[in-house]
């Protein structure tokens, strides 16, 4: 497989003793976990040019004792939790570092919650998804538990299932023990700034217009991205953007999402019945879904690749077309 571009060479992070080092460390662990990892042949060539070095730049950025907190922002189906499984393997097998990850889907509001806030405020509230839709409290003190984390310490991670639109029952939920090195917080709005007032007056979609018409939905969003979610934003000490082509890709990579999302669905509810209806979307709920997204997805497209410390272009592949440090 041909890469389409590589990492920088006249940036490139560490020494060149470190960057063989890793990358060795990684081809001799990876040959167990490469089946969890869904990434194409040309694997070694791919953490060489790419993925050693971002994990070997994370690696610069930290400071012993204290833990890096590694915001990644994507559109839907952007491979966030790739980059984060890519990243994990890099550092903990070349360098030794424990590394936690915080998904800002593990923070959904529960259905119930949404449902409360869509009778209060507006009905497109019951989506889950946009900023006024998260547990940011909750947020924040997983941010502060998993930084704080000592010896013996377990850390308790919620856990959303996509497939009832619920958050499942505590005892399914992730534990991280003992003290972390990074934090990888990804989520599909981590980082992004409010949208300036003038671009709210107009819909950008037809469930705007139609469902928005007052614009008072995207109105508490922005308010709501412009208060509590700074907050939490600003506990990302580093900043990954990976940029999605257009909305189109965004909508066939959430689509290529929700048929994994049914056969895994199918796999763990097999023997037993779920205790939340499965909520599987086909095509047009999808639509009416990611329509939820676009306004704050347009925006970011526009700003957040100004201020991110790496920005990775992807192309309508999926592959990397372009990568980009900030100065």
């Amino acid at each position: 497989m041909a890469l389409l571009t590589q990492w920088p060479s006249n940036r490139l992070p560490l020494d060149r003793a470190k960057r063989e080092h890793a990358l060795n460390a990684v081809n001799e662990a990876f040959a167990s976990a490469i089946a969890n990892l869904q990434v194409d042949l040309g694997l070694e060539e791919l953490f060489e040019k790419i993925y050693v070095p971002i994990a070997c730049w994370v690696y610069e950025q930290h400071q012993p004792g204290t833990p890096l907190v590694v915001g990644i922002n994507g559109a839907q189906g952007a491979g966030k939790a790739r980059l984060f499984n890519l990243l994990e393997v890099v550092l903990s097998e070349a360098f030794g570092l424990r590394v936690a990850n915080l998904s800002i889907d593990d923070i959904y509001l529960t259905r119930a919650e949404r449902e409360k806030l869509a009778d209060a405020v507006h009905p497109m509230l019951a989506t889950r998804g946009v900023p006024g839709t998260h547990d940011v409290d909750l947020g924040l003190r997983l941010l502060q538990q998993l930084k704080q984390s000592q010896e013996r310490a377990v850390v308790r991670i919620p856990m959303f299932d996509k497939s009832t639109d619920e958050r499942t029952p505590q005892e399914s939920w992730q534990e991280f023990a003992g003290p972390v090195d990074v934090i990888v917080f990804d989520g599909w709005c981590i980082g992004a700034a409010p949208e300036p007032e003038e671009r709210l007056s107009q819909p950008i979609n037809d469930l705007e217009t139609k469902e928005d018409s007052d614009g008072r939905w995207r109105r508490y969003v922005n308010e709501q991205l412009a208060g509590p979610y700074q907050r939490l934003f600003d506990e990302v000490d580093l900043l990954i953007c990976l940029q999605v082509p257009n909305m189109r890709a965004v909508y066939n990579w959430r689509a290529a999402q929700e048929v994994k999302l049914s056969e895994r669905a199918a796999l763990l509810y097999e023997d037993r019945t779920p205790t939340d209806p499965l909520r599987i979307m086909g095509s047009e709920e999808i639509r009416r879904f990611i329509a939820h997204y676009e306004r704050l997805t347009c925006w970011m497209l526009e700003d957040i690749p100004k201020r991110a410390d790496l920005t990775l272009e992807l192309n309508d592949n999926h592959k990397i077309a372009a990568i980009k440090i900030r100065s």
